[in-house]
Protein backbone atom coordinates (compact mmCIF):
# COMPACT_ATOMS: atom_id res chain seq x y z
CA UNK A 1 0.00 0.00 0.00
CA UNK A 2 1.25 3.48 -0.90
CA UNK A 3 0.73 5.24 2.45
CA UNK A 4 1.43 8.64 0.91
CA UNK A 5 -1.28 8.23 -1.73
CA UNK A 6 -3.67 6.57 0.74
CA UNK A 7 -3.37 9.41 3.25
CA UNK A 8 -3.86 11.97 0.49
CA UNK A 9 -7.03 10.34 -0.82
CA UNK A 10 -8.29 10.01 2.75
CA UNK A 11 -7.87 13.76 3.23
CA UNK A 12 -9.79 14.40 0.03
CA UNK A 13 -12.66 12.13 1.15
CA UNK A 14 -13.02 13.68 4.60
CA UNK A 15 -12.74 17.20 3.26
CA UNK A 16 -15.41 16.47 0.63
CA UNK A 17 -17.87 15.02 3.16
CA UNK A 18 -17.45 17.92 5.59
CA UNK A 19 -18.02 20.62 2.98
CA UNK A 20 -14.55 22.11 3.34
CA UNK A 21 -12.52 23.66 0.55
CA UNK A 22 -8.77 23.17 0.43
CA UNK A 23 -8.41 26.76 1.63
CA UNK A 24 -10.56 26.15 4.72
CA UNK A 25 -8.80 22.88 5.57
CA UNK A 26 -5.41 24.57 5.18
CA UNK A 27 -6.47 27.42 7.47
CA UNK A 28 -7.78 25.06 10.13
CA UNK A 29 -4.67 22.91 9.96
CA UNK A 30 -2.29 25.88 9.93
CA UNK A 31 -0.83 24.78 6.60
CA UNK A 32 -0.62 26.25 3.10
CA UNK A 33 -3.33 25.46 0.54
CA UNK A 34 -0.73 24.31 -1.99
CA UNK A 35 0.58 21.92 0.66
CA UNK A 36 -2.90 20.43 1.16
CA UNK A 37 -3.32 20.14 -2.61
CA UNK A 38 -0.08 18.21 -2.98
CA UNK A 39 -1.00 15.97 -0.03
CA UNK A 40 -4.32 15.06 -1.65
CA UNK A 41 -2.58 14.24 -4.92
CA UNK A 42 -0.22 11.90 -3.06
CA UNK A 43 2.79 13.96 -4.05
CA UNK A 44 3.86 15.07 -0.58
CA UNK A 45 5.82 13.06 1.96
CA UNK A 46 3.73 14.20 4.94
CA UNK A 47 5.44 14.53 8.31
CA UNK A 48 3.83 13.11 11.43
CA UNK A 49 3.36 16.64 12.76
CA UNK A 50 1.47 17.68 9.61
CA UNK A 51 -0.65 14.51 9.74
CA UNK A 52 -1.66 15.38 13.29
CA UNK A 53 -2.52 18.94 12.26
CA UNK A 54 -4.72 17.70 9.43
CA UNK A 55 -6.45 15.12 11.64
CA UNK A 56 -7.08 17.83 14.24
CA UNK A 57 -8.60 20.08 11.55
CA UNK A 58 -11.08 17.29 10.78
CA UNK A 59 -11.71 16.78 14.53
CA UNK A 60 -10.67 13.14 14.33
CA UNK A 61 -7.83 11.10 15.80
CA UNK A 62 -4.71 10.40 13.78
CA UNK A 63 -5.55 6.71 13.96
CA UNK A 64 -8.92 7.35 12.30
CA UNK A 65 -7.12 8.78 9.27
CA UNK A 66 -6.03 5.19 8.56
CA UNK A 67 -9.28 3.42 9.49
CA UNK A 68 -11.22 1.23 7.06
CA UNK A 69 -14.22 3.59 6.91
CA UNK A 70 -14.47 5.06 3.43
CA UNK A 71 -16.60 7.69 1.70
CA UNK A 72 -17.17 9.12 -1.73
CA UNK A 73 -14.78 11.94 -2.59
CA UNK A 74 -17.64 13.79 -4.29
CA UNK A 75 -18.12 17.13 -2.47
CA UNK A 76 -21.19 17.31 -0.24
CA UNK A 77 -23.08 20.52 0.54
CA UNK A 78 -23.88 21.32 -3.06
CA UNK A 79 -27.03 23.06 -4.30
CA UNK A 80 -28.80 19.77 -5.01
CA UNK A 81 -28.37 18.74 -1.37
CA UNK A 82 -30.85 21.44 -0.28
CA UNK A 83 -33.69 20.99 -2.76
CA UNK A 84 -35.95 19.46 -0.10
CA UNK A 85 -36.84 22.12 2.51
CA UNK A 86 -35.80 21.65 6.14
CA UNK A 87 -39.46 21.54 7.21
CA UNK A 88 -39.74 18.16 5.46
CA UNK A 89 -36.47 16.82 6.89
CA UNK A 90 -36.61 17.95 10.54
CA UNK A 91 -38.86 16.03 12.95
CA UNK A 92 -39.20 16.11 16.72
CA UNK A 93 -41.19 14.51 19.50
CA UNK A 94 -41.79 15.64 23.08
CA UNK A 95 -42.08 12.87 25.69
CA UNK A 96 -43.32 14.60 28.85
CA UNK A 97 -43.59 11.38 30.84
CA UNK A 98 -39.90 10.48 30.45
CA UNK A 99 -38.74 14.11 29.97
CA UNK A 100 -37.09 13.35 26.62
CA UNK A 101 -36.87 15.52 23.52
CA UNK A 102 -36.21 13.52 20.34
CA UNK A 103 -34.96 15.04 17.10
CA UNK A 104 -34.46 13.43 13.71
CA UNK A 105 -32.73 14.94 10.70
CA UNK A 106 -32.42 13.70 7.13
CA UNK A 107 -30.27 15.44 4.55
CA UNK A 108 -27.74 18.17 5.28
CA UNK A 109 -27.75 21.33 7.38
CA UNK A 110 -26.35 24.78 6.68
CA UNK A 111 -25.84 27.64 9.11
CA UNK A 112 -29.37 28.99 8.65
CA UNK A 113 -30.84 25.56 9.39
CA UNK A 114 -28.73 25.29 12.55
CA UNK A 115 -30.05 28.63 13.80
CA UNK A 116 -33.66 27.54 13.20
CA UNK A 117 -33.13 24.22 14.97
CA UNK A 118 -31.45 25.88 17.96
CA UNK A 119 -34.43 28.23 18.42
CA UNK A 120 -36.81 25.27 18.16
CA UNK A 121 -34.84 23.29 20.76
CA UNK A 122 -34.87 26.18 23.24
CA UNK A 123 -38.63 26.63 22.83
CA UNK A 124 -39.26 22.93 23.44
CA UNK A 125 -36.94 22.72 26.43
CA UNK A 126 -38.76 25.71 27.95
CA UNK A 127 -41.89 23.51 28.10
CA UNK A 128 -40.24 21.55 30.91
CA UNK A 129 -39.53 24.60 33.08
CA UNK A 130 -36.70 23.96 35.54
CA UNK A 131 -36.81 20.16 35.15
CA UNK A 132 -33.84 18.34 33.68
CA UNK A 133 -34.38 17.01 30.15
CA UNK A 134 -32.70 14.26 28.16
CA UNK A 135 -32.13 14.83 24.45
CA UNK A 136 -32.14 12.11 21.80
CA UNK A 137 -30.70 13.03 18.39
CA UNK A 138 -30.87 10.87 15.26
CA UNK A 139 -28.42 11.98 12.58
CA UNK A 140 -28.19 8.65 10.73
CA UNK A 141 -30.07 10.16 7.79
CA UNK A 142 -27.58 12.98 7.25
CA UNK A 143 -26.62 12.04 3.71
CA UNK A 144 -25.90 14.09 0.61
CA UNK A 145 -27.89 13.72 -2.60
CA UNK A 146 -25.42 11.02 -3.75
CA UNK A 147 -26.60 8.81 -0.86
CA UNK A 148 -23.28 8.86 1.00
CA UNK A 149 -23.00 10.12 4.60
CA UNK A 150 -21.69 13.59 5.34
CA UNK A 151 -20.73 15.25 8.61
CA UNK A 152 -21.45 18.76 9.84
CA UNK A 153 -20.00 21.83 8.20
CA UNK A 154 -17.29 23.32 10.45
CA UNK A 155 -19.41 26.39 11.20
CA UNK A 156 -22.45 24.24 12.02
CA UNK A 157 -20.38 22.07 14.38
CA UNK A 158 -19.20 25.24 16.12
CA UNK A 159 -22.80 26.47 16.47
CA UNK A 160 -23.70 23.09 17.96
CA UNK A 161 -20.94 23.53 20.52
CA UNK A 162 -22.23 26.95 21.56
CA UNK A 163 -25.78 25.59 21.70
CA UNK A 164 -24.73 22.72 23.97
CA UNK A 165 -22.89 25.07 26.33
CA UNK A 166 -26.11 27.05 26.85
CA UNK A 167 -28.04 23.85 27.60
CA UNK A 168 -25.59 22.34 30.09
CA UNK A 169 -27.57 23.26 33.20
CA UNK A 170 -30.84 21.82 31.84
CA UNK A 171 -29.55 18.62 30.29
CA UNK A 172 -29.57 15.30 32.11
CA UNK A 173 -28.33 13.15 29.22
CA UNK A 174 -27.65 13.71 25.53
CA UNK A 175 -27.56 10.66 23.22
CA UNK A 176 -26.82 10.92 19.51
CA UNK A 177 -27.05 8.29 16.76
CA UNK A 178 -24.33 8.99 14.19
CA UNK A 179 -24.13 8.11 10.49
CA UNK A 180 -20.42 7.24 10.60
CA UNK A 181 -17.40 6.94 12.84
CA UNK A 182 -16.29 10.24 11.33
CA UNK A 183 -19.41 11.97 12.66
CA UNK A 184 -19.01 10.27 16.02
CA UNK A 185 -15.48 11.63 16.38
CA UNK A 186 -16.57 15.08 15.19
CA UNK A 187 -19.36 15.19 17.78
CA UNK A 188 -17.07 13.86 20.51
CA UNK A 189 -14.91 16.90 19.81
CA UNK A 190 -17.94 19.19 20.02
CA UNK A 191 -18.95 17.61 23.34
CA UNK A 192 -15.44 18.08 24.71
CA UNK A 193 -15.38 21.74 23.66
CA UNK A 194 -18.81 22.21 25.30
CA UNK A 195 -17.64 20.56 28.53
CA UNK A 196 -20.49 18.04 28.46
CA UNK A 197 -18.59 14.80 27.81
CA UNK A 198 -19.94 13.45 31.09
CA UNK A 199 -23.52 13.95 29.85
CA UNK A 200 -23.10 13.19 26.15
CA UNK A 201 -22.77 9.88 24.31
CA UNK A 202 -22.37 9.74 20.54
CA UNK A 203 -22.99 6.27 19.10
CA UNK A 204 -22.18 4.60 15.79
CA UNK A 205 -22.74 0.99 14.77
CA UNK A 206 -25.50 -1.30 13.53
CA UNK A 207 -28.81 0.62 13.40
CA UNK A 208 -30.87 -1.47 15.80
CA UNK A 209 -27.96 -1.98 18.19
CA UNK A 210 -27.41 1.78 18.31
CA UNK A 211 -31.06 2.38 19.14
CA UNK A 212 -31.13 -0.35 21.79
CA UNK A 213 -28.04 1.20 23.43
CA UNK A 214 -29.68 4.62 23.30
CA UNK A 215 -32.89 3.28 24.88
CA UNK A 216 -30.86 1.74 27.72
CA UNK A 217 -29.00 4.99 28.33
CA UNK A 218 -32.25 6.97 28.35
CA UNK A 219 -34.10 4.42 30.47
CA UNK A 220 -36.88 3.80 27.94
CA UNK A 221 -38.29 0.84 26.02
CA UNK A 222 -39.61 2.70 22.99
CA UNK A 223 -39.67 6.07 21.27
CA UNK A 224 -42.42 7.50 19.07
CA UNK A 225 -39.94 9.02 16.62
CA UNK A 226 -36.82 6.84 16.65
CA UNK A 227 -37.78 3.18 16.48
CA UNK A 228 -36.11 -0.20 16.23
CA UNK A 229 -36.79 -1.77 12.83
CA UNK A 230 -38.05 -5.34 13.15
Amino acid sequence: MDIQAEFGFRCKQLRARSGMSQEILAFRAGLDRTYISSVERGERNVSLVSMEKIASAFHVSLGYMFSIERFSDTPAYQRQDFIIPLSERFKYHVDFENRILSFQISGLLNGEHAEYMSKTWFKLIALFGDEDVSVFFDYRGMKASDGDPAVFLPEVAEKAGLFQKKLTSNINRMVTLCNSEYMMQQLNHVSAMSNILDKSLNIFGHNNQMIENAYDLLGINDNKLIKIVV
